[in-house]
């Protein structure tokens, strides 16, 4: 566990050594203040933060107080599994939702352990239909998901068990999302480590932003594809459309000011974002994707510059952690970025995408 703490500080200890001064911003972190992160509200005196309603503007989410760290938690998202893990508290988890989804080798070895073991992790099925009645059995002090718009807890609001809405994923930034990770080590009584890695990642992503700010204007990206008859693609002011910004690469929907998905017809894809030279997107599959595959799900592919040219780059899911890691390593995502952007960047081998072949 200590080996995986190091994990951030490897990467960037240079820079840190550079960058030693006291700042603003190491003053906001002094006083329990948030830099990007737009959602998240500490007060001080009480030790309690509000989380802004991010679908009702001026609205409270929810209010959370540190009084007492959480020793017992069940998690519904593979991103928290792992930022628990990045925290030093993955021994916190007794159960999780969508178990097979999960790509942390501990997270799996601990769920096939016989029932009574210690360490083990309970199976609690679907984030969407959970198995309460194993929820309950686990007696855990709290349960962390992630809330969508207009969300009924049903029979999980009834149980008397704290729930920590995890909204960090509608934050409007990479960094605002990542600094959650600031809030989520209060809960679990480990801030100094929280604090401590994300300076890191801040720092290492302002380095790579700086980088690619220098390079000539990268080359524009189209993300995912089609999903039944609608594309659902990242607004201007999602993580992954400052992202593309910070990567100093061209997005179509750049000036869009919504921070969750559009979900769009293939029509007004192709009109608006057809000509992009890039395409990449995520599946989850058992071998990886073809030209031939991807016209086979759709022929209308077809009409795309980037497809035209063979410029289409997959990640899949099923075998890299993309989901697991880009959540508090928007630094890794951004590094990515320049990368399928800036051809003459010179920052090593992709990490999550590979191109597909001819």
């Amino acid at each position: 566990m200590r080996l995986r703490r190091l994990w951030l500080w490897l990467a960037v200890l240079p820079l840190l050594l550079a960058c030693g001064r006291r700042t603003a911003a190491s003053h906001q972190e002094a006083t329990g203040e948030f830099r990007y992160a737009r959602l998240l509200h500490y007060n001080r005196t009480d030790g309690t933060f509000c989380i802004a309603d991010p679908w009702r503007q001026g609205k409270i989410l929810q209010t959370v107080t540190t009084s007492k760290p959480f020793k017992r938690v069940v998690v519904f998202t593979t991103a928290h599994c792992q930022l628990m893990e990045y925290l030093g508290v993955a021994d916190k988890i007794v159960g999780v939702c969508d178990a097979q989804y999960i790509l942390i080798s501990d997270i799996q070895k601990r769920l096939r352990l016989a029932e009574g073991v210690k360490g083990k992790i309970a199976d609690c099925g679907s984030s969407m239909s959970p198995n309460i009645e194993r929820i309950i059995a686990l007696k855990p002090d709290a349960i962390i998901l992630s809330p969508y718009e207009g969300q009924d807890l049903g029979r999980i609001a009834k149980l008397g068990i704290p729930v920590i809405l995890a909204a960090d994923y509608m934050e409007t930034s990479s960094l605002g999302r990542a600094e959650w990770m600031r809030y989520f080590a209060r809960l679990f009584d480990c801030a100094q480590i929280g604090d401590s890695l994300f300076n890191v990642v801040d720092a290492n992503y302002q380095s790579l932003k700086a980088y690619a700010a220098k390079l000539p204007k990268g080359k524009s990206v189209l993300t995912e594809r089609k999903t039944g008859a609608v594309w659902y693609t990242p607004g201007g002011e999602s993580t992954i459309g400052v992202t593309i910004r910070d990567a100093h690469g061209g997005y179509a929907f750049a000036k869009d000011k919504h921070s969750g998905s559009l979900p769009l017809s293939f029509e007004q894809i192709l009109a608006k974002a057809g000509q992009s030279d890039v395409w990449a997107f995520k599946f989850n599959g058992a071998r990886p994707m073809s030209k031939s595959d991807l016209l086979r799900e759709f022929q209308g592919y077809s009409g795309l510059k980037a497809f035209r040219t063979g410029n289409i780059y997959e990640c899949n899911c099923s075998v890299r952690p993309y989901f697991e890691e880009v959540s508090w390593r928007p630094d890794y995502l951004l590094r990515e970025m320049i990368i399928l952007l800036h051809p003459q960047a010179k920052l090593g081998k992709l990490r999550y995408y590979q191109k597909l072949a001819p």
